[in-house]
């Protein structure tokens, strides 16, 4: 059943044609413009990307606060760099494919071992890009930020969330990445959905399996919930928004007590949220773990529902894979 927290936490919904759905990235738009009227030294910088990435919404607020740097995105992070010693607030914008990817020795070098206070925009990440195909779909991007030291890593699961990672990260002091995507998803939480970066919410309860997901496959994880509530399988939900630090205590809370756990995200298994949260259970509480995702292939074009269901993503999917870890529980 599900978890009697709050009405308004999460809504019990099977059908998405009930759900209003917009992409993550509005929730960006919308969280730069409210961080920039509390913060008046933060500011944007874009490589071309100003509509897709809907840094627009802060160049039409705050013109005199935005840079446009053109297609330059190492250069770019670089400034926010100076920028962020210099006392300012900067984000920088861009697909993630480019950036995290194309400028990743700036973030790291310039950013994280300065421990500037630089905020990372990653659009356009995972195969739901759809026709822009691989050289678009960012599915690595987990993997290589949450190995630099110093960096705080978001994947928010729609666009209320987003919005509210923004702020958050924007009153955040050190250098942070926050993930978002292109298409239209389910906005299934509200404005009175806790978000507190490190802590990680349970949208869905249950004492057989864990699902612990990330971004917008979260509601992916809910609706396998429900399938598995009619084949008498309680399963519990967990968001998982922040991926660096990682909420140790309700992972390894949920592993002991339901003994078996299934991570879901859109990105390469290896290295992201399901390599997390493997690494911390097999040196706290050795569970079994399978992992729902893109298994070493790079992404391709297509619809982008097509895609998540092409890529094993789906909740028949997730089901699947669900019944597979329990028969591994230890007796």
């Amino acid at each position: 059943m599900p978890l009697n927290l709050n009405a308004k936490l999460v809504p019990t919904v099977s059908d998405l044609k009930s759900l209003d759905q917009k992409p993550t990235r509005d929730g960006y738009g919308q969280g730069l413009v409210i961080a920039g009227k509390e913060n008046t030294g933060l500011v944007v910088l874009c490589c071309d990307l100003t509509e897709s990435t809907r840094s627009l919404m802060f160049k039409k607020e705050f013109p005199d606060r935005f840079i446009q740097l053109g297609v330059s995105e190492q250069s770019m992070v670089t400034i926010a760099a100076g920028l962020a010693l210099a006392g300012k607030v900067p984000w920088v914008s861009s697909y993630a494919m480019f950036c995290p990817g194309r400028a990743w020795e700036q973030v790291r070098t310039n950013v994280a071992l300065n421990e500037t206070n630089v905020k990372i925009a990653g659009a356009h990440a995972g195969v739901s890009v759809g026709p822009d195909g691989a050289t678009h779909q960012a599915i690595e991007d987990l993997a290589i930020m949450r190995c630099i030291p110093k960096m705080t890593v978001l994947a928010p699961c729609d666009m209320i969330e987003t919005k509210k990672a923004v702020i958050a990260a924007s009153r955040l002091t050190g250098p942070v990445y926050v993930r978002f995507t292109r298409e239209k998803s389910p906005i299934f939480t509200t404005e009175e959905t806790p978000f507190i970066i490190g802590k990680a919410t349970t949208f869905w309860d249950g004492k057989d399996v864990a699902i612990l997901a990330c971004g917008p496959l979260v509601h992916n994880a809910i609706l396998a919930a429900q399938e598995l509530e009619k084949k008498k399988i309680s399963a519990r939900v967990i968001n998982i928004h922040t991926i660096k630090p990682l909420d140790e205590e309700i992972i390894i809370k949920a592993a002991e007590d339901c003994g078996a756990i299934i991570t879901v995200e859109e990105h390469q298994v290896n290295g992201g949220l399901g390599s997390a949260i493997s690494e911390l259970l097999a040196e706290n509480h050795p569970t079994p773990v399978e992992r729902v995702g893109v298994r070493d292939r790079f992404g391709e074009s297509g619809e982008p529902s097509e895609l998540i269901e092409a890529f094993g993503m789906g909740v028949s999917h997730i089901v699947e894979v669900t019944l597979r870890v329990m028969t591994r529980k230890k007796i």
